[in-house]
């Protein structure tokens, strides 16, 4: 039997939901290849300050240090976001702790599921093949340079800064996730403004030699973000500096029909951190209609990073039947709608169980069972 620690940061809004989901998806992988995970919980966000006035206590840093990986949920909260004299945030716990752990690379797979194809605002014809990958530096550039304002307040500034050795551990993860895909990169900067920009396609272009086998292309941002609308199944690997890939990857996550599909992982060096990409909805908490096959699909992420690719391939196969089947959540715009914990228990059953892999529609409908 192979043990596993996982920390849980469940957060706000629906992250505790959609985190519960997810659970339910590793504890059916446990109990069908012999796993064990043991969960630690821990707060952060807008519940971690109403707690103990601090969005990231020491006591959930430790637990995430010692844990093999983190889950995370979402936060935010509308009592912080609507204060803008608001001292104390919630996402300065995130920020906080993608520094804390060493989480530099932001990996978001954008898949589209041909049963969601309906559900994307593009032409048919503009999504065939779009299954890209957009690699995000995560703890440098603007959103961590130096900030201020001048002694009257009239003016701001925020400072983007970058050194080869951040440019180049994500460019590696680039080059690899590459070669393992359709073979070809493109990093997006603005290299004809910025000098930031410039120090990126330099670090790729003295790298690129190194990978012969993959194709290497460069890109504009406001050019990026014009073609993932008109041609997005151009892209394979997109590698890309903190805000852009902020920006571009949100943008992104419209080709597949739902923020509620989409997954991510923040790679560091010690451990590594999976969480959908969505926010905490808080207008759904407790309301059991989150869409929790973002979180599903970031524990399969989780997986991956443990070395249990077998297992992931399954999740993945799993909510791949499920949407195949016309289930789903009411942003999906389901044949058979869903509650937010029965997707969870659909998916598990059928991990468990795969032999057992026709759903039973009518028995679904009435709640009395998943599977036959």
């Amino acid at each position: 039997m192979r043990k596993f620690k996982i920390a849980v940061l469940s957060g706000d809004g629906i992250g505790p939901e959609v985190i519960d989901q997810a659970i339910k998806a590793l504890d059916a992988v446990g109990q069908r290849f012999g796993h064990q995970f043991t969960y630690c919980h821990a707060l952060v966000g807008a519940i971690a300050i109403d707690q103990t006035g601090d969005p990231l206590p020491e006591e959930t840093i430790k637990a995430c240090q010692d844990a093999d990986a983190v889950l995370f949920g979402s936060i935010g909260h509308p009592k912080y976001d609507n204060d803008p004299a608001a001292k104390v945030r919630p996402e300065q716990g995130l920020l906080r702790l993608r520094k804390t752990l060493g989480l530099y690379a932001n990996l978001r797979p954008v898949t589209i599921y041909p049963s969601l194809r309906d559900l994307c605002p593009l032409r048919p014809e503009r999504i065939e093949g779009v299954d890209m990958l957009i690699v995000r530096e995560l703890t440098g550039g603007l959103y961590f340079g130096e900030r201020g304002r001048s002694a009257d307040g009239q003016t701001a500034y925020d400072t983007c800064t970058y050194s080869y050795f951040e440019v180049e551990r994500i460019a590696r993860i680039g080059f690899a996730e590459a070669m393992n895909r359709r073979k070809k990169l493109t990093l997006v900067d603005k290299a004809n403004v910025l000098e930031t920009s410039r120090l990126w396609r330099e670090v790729v272009q003295k790298m690129a030699p190194e990978y012969p086998e993959v194709a290497v292309d460069y890109m504009f941002v406001d050019n990026a973000a014009m073609q993932l609308i008109q041609y997005p199944g151009r892209f394979d690997v997109i590698i890309t500096e903190n805000m852009f890939g902020d920006i571009l990857s949100d943008a992104a996550s419209v080709l597949a029909g739902s923020l509620g599909m989409l997954p991510s992982a923040s790679i560091g060096a010690q451990t590594s951190l999976f969480e959908p990409i969505h926010g905490s909805y808080p207008e759904a908490t407790n309301e059991d209609i989150a869409n929790p096959l973002a979180t599903i699909l970031s524990a399969a992420m989780l997986l991956d990073s443990l070395e249990l690719y077998a297992e992931a391939a399954l999740v993945r196969a799993s909510v791949a039947q499920v949407l195949d089947k016309g289930l789903g959540t009411k942003d999906l715009n389901p044949r058979i709608l869903c509650k937010c914990s029965e997707l969870g228990d659909i998916i598990s059953d059928i991990i468990e169980d795969t032999e057992m892999h026709s759903l039973r529609i009518e028995k679904i409908k009435a709640r009395q069972s998943t599977i036959i």
